[in-house]
């Protein structure tokens, strides 16, 4: 007996061990996920706001042509209102230092006020617009107060202009509108998220109208009507190994095939939806057989017992039961192809897009590639301007697969 309770003993120390082992890796991945997003939110939570500058703008009828409202000289008038807001800055490089605490957006978003509104001509009114970048991230408390000329690109100078306009109640941060409305744009604070939300919206309605039919027909053949000899043994072989190549060799052959053989418009949606298709079907096919697989026997059984033939068993009895699986297989397929970077590289989704995509063939980009771009560019500003796309990205991510789990729990029968 003492044998046997010195070996139970034994047993039970390497369970608790195992068991400790396990739960410390869990907590492990939990504290190191909690990091990266901690870190993502800490630079992007950020960029939901934008810094704006009250301008007392004089629109002068003068300065206008009632013919042609869009022909006028929209950045003189910013700069002629900066120049009354501060009459003691005189010589070239002083009045260049006070233009740059503005946006050079700001005469765009003057433009449009009158194009909306022509009866404002004539008038004097305050007029919001955005801050440069650098402004924008020393409000934000990105530079700190003693941060260095070279860092934040700000002269003794503007950092006094910018307290007087602070005390004057001329500086706030307001909600970022033009993050969510406008394209990309080599200026951050101008740049936005809207273009490449489009692309992607584009790119997986091609996805998901070409992959979810095929898939789910391939599926439904492989598993139900296709002999069991060696070329269905193979064609199920090289599905499954498709399923594991990387990414990027669909983009080569989207490269060969699509755009080199075929002709099809580069950066394009409709190529990167086919791109796509190409590598979410092994996915959904392998899901869909999984699902189909699930329905039990009896299920076709009885079907066939009843006098419906093999067609009407599939599409009556044994496609509906199975469908859940498929939607969940299809859904999560869908959710990889929208973090994809790589294949759309290749296909030219790299390229800078400023307009907003209207359709399949217009020139875009998708989400995961704004990104990388924005990661690549050297202004702070559109470091966190990254982090804020990355948690958008993560979010459609999440809606995505929270989806996935949603169909799974309220469609799917335990047999």
């Amino acid at each position: 007996m003492a044998v046997v309770r010195r070996g139970l003993a034994k047993r039970y120390r390497a369970e608790w061990r195992f068991k400790a082992m396990g739960v410390l890796a869990i907590c492990a991945s939990l504290l190191f996920l909690a990091m990266v997003f901690a870190s993502i939110v800490g630079n992007g939570y950020t960029a939901f706001q934008q810094t704006h500058i009250q301008l007392e703008v004089s629109l002068d009828p003068e300065a206008f042509d009632t013919t042609a409202l869009s022909a006028a000289d929209y950045p003189g008038l910013v700069k002629k209102s900066l120049r009354q807001m501060f009459p003691d800055v005189s010589g070239r490089g002083d009045l260049r230092q006070l233009y740059a605490l503005v946006s050079s957006g700001a005469s765009y978003h003057l433009r449009e006020m009158v194009m909306a509104k022509p009866q404002l001509v004539g008038q004097a009114l305050p007029v919001w617009v955005p801050a440069d970048d650098d402004v924008d991230m020393l409000i934000k408390g990105h530079f700190g107060g003693e941060a260095s000329q070279s860092a934040t690109r700000l002269s003794d100078a503007q950092r006094q202009w910018i307290d007087r306009l602070t005390a004057d109640g001329k500086i706030e941060k307001r909600f970022n509108r033009i993050f969510f409305t406008t394209g990309d744009s080599r200026e951050p604070e101008l740049a936005g998220i809207w273009g490449a939300v489009m692309g992607s919206f584009f790119t997986l309605a091609v996805t998901l109208v070409l992959s979810f039919p095929i898939g789910v027909a391939a599926a439904v053949y492989l598993e139900e009507f296709a002999p069991q000899n060696r070329w269905t043994d193979l064609i199920e072989v090289n599905i499954n190994n498709l399923a594991a190549v990387p990414s990027i060799v669909f983009g080569l052959l989207g490269l060969a095939v699509f755009l080199n053989f075929f002709g099809l418009p580069r950066s394009a949606p409709l190529v990167g939806g086919l791109v796509l298709t190409l590598m979410t079907l092994p996915t959904i096919i392998i899901a869909s057989r999984a699902a189909l697989k699930s329905v039990p026997p009896s299920i076709r059984e009885g079907a066939l017992g009843i006098g419906a033939s093999k067609m009407q068993m599939v599409l009556h009895h044994v496609l509906p039961l199975a469908l859940p699986g498929m939607l969940t297989g299809t859904i999560i397929g869908m959710a990889r192809a929208l973090g994809e970077t790589a294949p759309l590289l290749m296909i030219g989704m790299v390229a800078f897009i400023v307009d907003i995509p209207g359709s399949l063939t217009d020139p875009s980009t998708v989400l995961p590639v704004q990104i990388y771009l924005w990661a690549d560019s050297p202004e702070r500003a559109f470091v966190e301007r990254t982090s804020a796309a990355i948690m958008i990205l993560l979010a459609f991510l999440i809606v995505m697969n929270a989806a996935a789990v949603y169909l799974r729990k309220k469609f799917e029968k335990r047999w």
